[in-house]
């Protein structure tokens, strides 16, 4: 049986070393923020110097946040692999990556809640909408998704849109085992079904209307 070597922190990267701190944060930012001290208490439970620990976040708060979601990504894209996916229709799909993102979350519900008024401020205002879009593309990516047109952005966008709202109605649910979270994904996972229901519907019917120029070229080269 060949033996995986498992690299000590004391021989990683700073990518590496952010990398593994980045589960760890959270659950100290819920007592004292997204803070040095938040990181330090990460760092002594690798047993790295805190000073080399905050070489790996030069942009402090912000790239601890972006770095917790990063390994959320990451924890979601192993949770669900392409067998598992394979047998979901895609309403279940993004609806079980979605709620799997709020179960890694959960634990640090309080970390959250920091980190999103973290990137509230004025000063942060692009960092937050360019996070929900690139969770959005993951979930999509590992959901299964290939499209390279419009659809590619247009999907999404609105998942982006969807998951920071349920985000949202999540931070405020007390109710056991989240249902109001749930029955919030749910009704706007309809929502969105709906909406593309419509607009294939569109898409048909603008098809099956007479086209202008068809009519006019055969004005001029009329069939034999």
């Amino acid at each position: 049986m060949t033996q995986v070597h498992r690299i000590e922190p004391g021989e990683m990267t700073l990518e590496e070393l952010g990398a593994a701190l980045a589960p760890l944060i959270p659950a100290n930012a819920v007592f004292d923020g997204w803070s040095d001290k938040a990181l330090a208490m990460a760092a002594s439970e690798l047993g790295v110097p805190a000073e080399r620990a905050r070489l790996c976040f030069p942009g402090g708060a912000l790239d601890m946040i972006d770095a917790w979601f990063d390994a959320i990504d990451r924890a979601t894209a192993k949770a669900y692999p392409p067998e598992r996916i394979a047998g979901l229709k895609i309403r279940e799909r993004i609806r079980d990556l979605v709620l799997y993102r709020i179960e890694v979350i959960h634990p640090h519900k309080e970390a959250l809640r920091r980190a999103l008024a973290i990137l509230a401020l004025p000063q942060n205002a692009l960092h937050g909408p360019r996070l929900a879009w690139r969770a959005a593309d993951r979930m999509w990516r590992i959901a299964g998704d290939t499209a390279t047109d419009f659809n590619h952005y247009s999907k999404r966008t609105i998942l982006a849109g969807l998951y920071s709202a349920t985000m949202l109605a999540y931070l405020d649910d007390e109710s056991e085992d989240l249902a109001a979270t749930r029955a919030f994904l749910d009704r706007r996972i309809d929502g969105v079904m709906r909406f593309e229901k419509w607009k294939a519907q569109w898409r048909g019917s603008r098809e099956r209307l007479p086209s202008i120029s068809r009519f006019l070229g055969r004005l001029r080269y009329p069939a034999v």
